[in-house]
């Protein structure tokens, strides 16, 4: 494990298209597919990392939260799976199943999709507004394993508010920290 922060693409930049297989469904999923009225985050994870571990019971409590608000939700795994047989898509529908997750959960094996939002890290968070348009990137919140601060999706859940409620995003976002992904 590499500790790695967030790139922090640059605000106001549209959300790059994708179709990526759902291992859930075994279905095909594009952005439009999983786009909220509202917003839409998109969120790099994967299995085995600790760092998504850390956070993930508070990742699919935030998209059930935010799910009703009209904001739309998918988990992309971009890591190498020949290297990280355990992020391959049998595991990757288990850990859905696992931890009842509401959003499909996209495989990218080519790794193209984590290049084209400029993805460093497990986990990683994109909010697009409605228009499509990068609002905030960066970190869940200040918890990170062995820190003993509690997770609480402050900073992600602050950046849906704001768009809930038509107020202006924070200005100072904090890069996501966690594992690398795995490139081939």
């Amino acid at each position: 494990m590499s500790l790695t922060p967030s790139n922090m693409l640059p605000l106001g930049t549209k959300a790059p298209e994708f179709q990526l297989l759902d291992t859930v469904t075994n279905q095909l999923c594009s952005y439009h597919d999983i786009k909220g009225e509202r917003g839409t985050v998109v969120m790099f994870i994967c299995n085995h990392c600790p760092f998504v571990v850390h956070v993930v019971d508070e990742i699919v409590r935030i998209a059930n939260d935010y799910r009703v608000l009209g904001f739309g939700f998918v988990a992309i795994s971009s890591n190498d799976i020949v290297a990280y047989p355990q992020d391959g898509p049998e595991m990757m529908w288990a850990n859905a199943r696992k931890n009842s997750f509401t959003f499909p959960y996209l495989l990218d094996e080519t790794q193209e999709v984590a290049k084209n939002y400029d993805a460093a890290c497990t986990p990683d968070f994109f909010v697009f507004g409605p228009d499509d348009r990068l609002v905030y990137r960066g970190q869940l919140d200040n918890s990170r394993p062995g820190n003993g601060i509690p997770v609480n999706g402050r900073d992600l859940r602050e950046a849906l508010d704001n768009i809930f409620n038509s107020k202006p995003q924070a200005t100072l976002q904090k890069p996501s920290m966690g594992c690398n992904i795995k490139w081939k």
